[in-house]
């Protein structure tokens, strides 16, 4: 009730006001995945296909967990996507600041966990092996949306990393160990098991720099 006096000039440049805050909200955000195919990444062209649009890593049932990554290693940003485990069923997430383990299908380092009863947690995948952040059980019920399009957020800036699920911060977390790296490439994560389907679409990064 309000907006009645605005008349349809306040409303149209209310409506302006909204588009540029979402604009200004994704300055610098660049595209890591084109919607198109594979290009900038690398992993089994078997198991992670493009499909209108969308990245799908698709598992008939494997008894290792696959990882497709990027060619390019990231440090310091803000990595965002829609993710949606197909029937909430399966195991996913997004590692980052890691890398592959020679001689074996891992990839080591932190991931943003996708997965029934792991959703928004920060894990350290075949490295510490334990889950290093995450929210309650309240928190989780608030930000998720099983088997539907999640909108996930990965900050990691020196060694602060927070996780966000749908605007909900779920995960934030400290690295005391000034052994563990701080960059790495960014890898979506089939897990070993049963048959699963997970989906990625609008993957954006943004990289900080440095204030000199």
């Amino acid at each position: 009730m309000r907006y009645l006096g605005l008349g349809i000039i306040g409303l149209a440049l209310l409506a302006g006001a909204a588009v540029w805050a979402a604009e200004e909200k994704e300055e610098g955000f660049v595209p890591l995945f084109n919607g198109k195919d594979l290009t900038g990444w690398e992993g089994d062209a078997k198991l992670w296909v493009v499909e209108g649009g969308v990245l799908i890593g698709r598992s008939a049932g494997i008894p290792y967990n696959d990882f497709l990554a990027t060619t390019k290693t990231y440090g310091d940003f803000i990595l965002r996507f829609q993710v949606k485990l197909v029937e909430n069923k399966g195991n996913s997430g997004v590692q980052f600041r890691s890398k592959r383990v020679p001689n074996s299908h891992e990839v080591a380092g932190y991931q943003a966990d996708a997965a029934p009863g792991w959703w928004g947690k920060l894990y350290d995948e075949a490295r510490r092996n334990k889950v290093l952040a995450g929210p309650s059980d309240e928190v989780l019920k608030k930000a998720l949306k099983p088997g539907d399009w999640n909108d996930y957020e990965v900050q990691a800036v020196g060694n602060k990393i927070a996780l966000t699920l749908n605007g909900v911060k779920t995960a934030e977390y400290t690295e005391e160990d000034k052994n563990i790296p701080r960059d790495g490439i960014i890898a979506p994560q089939i897990h070993g098991g049963g048959p699963m389907e997970v989906q990625f679409k609008n993957i954006r990064l943004k990289e900080i720099k440095e204030a000199k």
